[in-house]
């Protein structure tokens, strides 16, 4: 790279994330935080800029975006995901607007930099291979608008991230990285695509170097480890494992650790105990689908040699909670799927289920067969839990599939059953030493909030028998109890409203079809003058009905209904006009 000595303001800003199950949008005011974990890329790419550059930042899901910190700037630097491009084409015209140069990375952009509008240089792919190219033709004032680099990044050599720009008492947990790439082959999978099969690690001394900053910075708590699968490398892991033990050890286990990773980790009983050890007390695993010629058709070959419920079972009674993915919508999907998924997802105890429909990512396999084969409808939103449609055609009937995915969320997000499946979980759970959070201020005040505001809710029986159960079952493990508690909050106000959107939307199409049918039957009329307003009252109550439904919808989530209400509106008040215009030139 070329020495820089330009002294640069920049702005880092990474876009909002609109609620979703991952987000705990709801259950963040239970612990006083504004935020679930930090844009740990946006941090990496920041660590990698000149030291001479001012470098501020804004993650917009703590502090709103304003023109001032635009303006204040040489230059923004964005990230994004797919589930982020409606923030991140905001924060363009913001920019344009304010003619202050805009930079985008990340998985989104280098995916469809084609589609993204209003940004003037994308530098994409893996930022340790493409910036420093785009940092020499800045320096030289002749920065190209795109810059791609298939080329893998040795990350070994990649800095710690700038963990000292956050408000880091503004989040739930922290997030580290220790390696990139995945050895297995899922066919809906993007991270193989971006990452590649070959597992690229950083050294066990960069990541005790990394947890000592975290630890130097003040935090305490939970730390995310957000490898795509953590184990994908088991040699260079179980070298790892007893340092990251042996650092936590002499530091009173300051932080709880959690991961991804697949489900042969239930197959090795010494990674099992090094995990254990170095105090991981959570792992999410990729289940998607009960049904193995599903999960061998595409190509989740991993999946199928293991028994996934036992396996879930084995890696619980390890003190290590099971965070599970689940998909609907695989070609070889039958009508029992439904079912088959509630039923392994509540004998499991995965308290955090993360159920969404199956869409197909740019640059995957499931893309590029899709689009072979004529299916291919449209983009992903990146959020397949909330729009209930598929960008691709299905083969189960659409119908089908959107009211057996919603039947599904509806009863494991219904408080009876995920309590249920909370005590499921504590049963099968044997504790070690890390497995509870720790019990600080504010885990006490979480628990307040919880007792206060869960207690005399809907579900307040429910929730109640369940503390009781919970505290009979593990005493130690309460405050975990708590938690999950206080994630069903977040989980069953999150599910209600997919409902009730998707309610919505039913309910502006029958609407729809009904004032269709009036009119129609309108014409046939002998009082003209009674049946004019008559149709101009139902029209009208039709509107209001569905506005107070509107209104009915968390502000969070009227974005996704908005559409439908603004097109009912037109169509009824269209189909008025020309009824009425054909009558006066009968």
């Amino acid at each position: 790279m070329a020495k820089h000595t330009t002294s640069k303001k920049i702005l880092l800003v990474y876009p909002k994330i609109p609620p979703t199950y991952w987000s705990f949008k709801y259950a963040l005011p239970f612990i006083h935080k504004k935020a679930s974990i930090p844009p740990l890329g946006l941090l990496t790419v920041a660590a990698m800029l000149p030291s001479s550059y001012e470098l501020k930042l804004v993650d917009m899901n703590i502090t709103p975006l304003t023109d001032e910190m635009i303006i204040q700037s040489d230059m923004v630097f964005t990230s994004a995901m797919i589930v982020q491009k409606n923030s991140l084409a905001k924060v363009a015209t913001q920019c344009n607007r304010l003619k202050v140069p805009i930079v985008a990375g990340g998985p989104y952009p280098s995916s469809s930099y084609q589609k993204i509008k209003n940004v003037d240089h994308f530098v994409l792919d893996e930022a340790e291979v493409t910036l420093p190219q785009f940092l020499y033709d800045l320096e030289k004032g002749q920065p190209k608008h795109i810059y791609q680099d298939n080329d893998r990044a040795d990350i070994s050599t990649t800095p710690p991230p700038r963990l000292d720009l956050l408000a880091i008492n503004d989040y739930a947990s922290m997030a580290l990285q220790y390696s990139r790439g995945c050895p297995h082959n899922c066919e809906f999978c993007d991270i193989i695509e971006m990452f590649g099969h070959k597992m690229r690690t950083k050294t066990n001394q960069q990541m005790i170097h990394e947890l000592n900053l975290l630890y130097s910075l003040g935090w305490r708590g939970s730390v995310f480890i957000v490898d795509d699968n953590f184990i994908g490398n088991k040699r260079k892991i179980k070298k790892l494992l007893p340092v990251i033990a042996d650092w936590q050890k002499k530091r009173g286990y300051p932080f709880d650790l959690f991961t991804e990773a697949s489900i042969d980790m239930a197959d090795d009983q010494n990674l099992l105990d090094l995990m254990a050890a170095a105090g991981f007390n959570m792992v999410f695993i990729g289940i998607e689908t009960p049904d193995k010629e599903t999960l061998i058709k595409t190509g989740k070959t991993q999946n199928v040699k293991l028994d996934l419920l036992k396996s879930t079972v084995k890696i619980q009674n390890k003190g290590i909670e099971v965070a599970g993915g689940f998909i609907i919508g695989f070609d070889n999907d039958s009508p029992d799927i439904f079912q088959r998924q509630v039923q392994f997802i509540q004998q499991s105890g995965i308290v955090l289920a993360m159920v969404g429909l199956l869409n197909a990512l740019p640059n995957t396999q499931l893309y590029r067969r899709l689009e072979k084969e004529g299916r291919l409808l449209e983009d992903s939103t990146g959020n397949n839990t909330h729009d209930l449609h598929f960008n691709f055609t299905p083969k189960m009937d659409l119908k089908v599939i959107i009211d057996g995915y919603k039947q599904i969320i509806d009863h494991i997000y219904s408080p009876k059953a995920y309590f249920e499946r909370c005590l499921n979980f504590l049963r099968n759970l044997h504790p070690h030493q890390n497995s509870s959070r720790r019990v600080r201020a504010e885990e006490l005040f979480a628990f307040f909030m919880s007792v206060t505001r869960q207690s005399f809710s809907s579900y307040g029986r429910h929730y109640l028998r369940y503390l009781i159960k919970a505290f009979k079952i593990e005493p130690r493990m309460f405050p975990e109890a708590i938690r999950q508690a206080i994630m069903g909050y977040h989980f069953f106000k999150i599910t209600q409203e997919i409902l009730a959107v998707d309610n919505f939307k039913n309910h502006a199409n029958w609407i729809t079809t009904k004032y269709r049918e009036r009119i129609r039957d309108a014409y046939a009329s002998l009082d003209l003058e009674k049946t004019i307003g008559e149709l101009n009252i139902i029209k009208n109550k039709f509107i209001k009905d569905l506005q107070r439904e509107y209104q009915k919808i968390d502000r969070d989530f009227r974005h996704l209904v908005e559409e439908s209400f603004q097109t009912l509106e037109k169509s009824l008040n269209a189909y008025y006009s020309q009824w009425l215009e054909g009558i006066v030139y009968a």
